[in-house]
């Protein structure tokens, strides 16, 4: 368990209650929920520490996620809505409201298949989306994935992208105005939510969480685009993905016995 530069001091995660995690490349590894990773989520909230996923993901990869999951909520499609779950039933939160976010995907979907050509191709998954479009950019070079990214903004969209997808919304929210609305409305104050609350994360679309929250952490793979954040995680593991989030876990872990 070792950190690239500087390390967290238990004095640093004390008084961390909230653990917010980013998935694809940070939880999972190399697209798969590693046993260590898993354990590391049991432990968390066996501990008392709430884990909420903030994630590009469909809506249907979050709703398994906070049925079968130990996480407090589900952010997804990078902040369109938040999914609970009590009584194994799910409820969904949007960030405006379903039927005009529902209606600006429509739409949006149609223009950016026009885009596409014969390199991109949306993701599997985008049938189970609710309010973005992602597209896979797997196997792609980074300087062909940024020419798509700037002829989706061009379209007046906002763009954020993963190490798996581009994905592209009509509306003016992200990861970030999600997370504070979720935990401003559990009852978390400015002072609360820069000691009780830290992040997770490994890749461009994460820059709005490394920048908002004071206590972050990036997996080691966040390394080749550390320049592109508008700030820096305040800590990096030398685990790669799932093993570097298990090495933040067995930190909070530590720090809170």
């Amino acid at each position: 368990m070792s950190f690239i530069g500087t390390a967290p001091m238990p004095e640093d995660l004390r008084d961390v209650r909230y653990l917010l995690t980013d998935i694809d490349d940070t939880l999972t590894t190399e697209g798969r929920l590693l046993p260590e990773t898993y354990q590391a989520l049991w432990a968390l909230d066996a501990a008392g520490i709430n884990v909420v996923t903030v994630t590009g993901g469909s809506a249907g990869w979050c709703e398994h996620i906070v049925r079968a999951w130990p996480v407090a909520a589900a952010i997804g499609e990078s902040g369109a809505f938040v999914m609970t779950s009590r009584h194994n039933r799910v409820e969904v939160e949007y960030w405006e409201d379903e039927a005009p976010q529902v209606e600006r995907q429509r739409q949006h979907l149609a223009s950016v298949e026009t885009l596409l050509g014969d390199r991109f191709r949306l993701a599997h998954d985008q049938h189970f989306r609710l309010a973005d479009v992602a597209i896979d950019i797997v196997g792609h070079a980074r300087a062909e994935v940024d020419a798509l990214a700037d002829l989706i903004r061009n379209l007046g969209s906002t763009v954020a992208i993963s190490s798996v997808h581009i994905n592209t919304w009509i509306g003016d929210y992200n990861k970030r105005t999600m997370s504070e609305r979720l935990l401003r409305r559990w009852g978390l104050n400015d002072e609360q939510l820069a000691r009780q609350v830290c992040f997770a994360g490994d890749s461009r679309n994460d820059g709005p969480m490394f920048e908002f929250f004071t206590k972050t952490f990036g997996v080691a793979n966040i390394l080749p685009v550390l320049n592109d954040l508008p700030k820096r995680p305040r800590w990096i593991t030398s685990g790669i993905a799932g093993r570097g989030f298990a090495d933040i876990a067995q930190q909070l872990l530590a720090a809170k016995a």
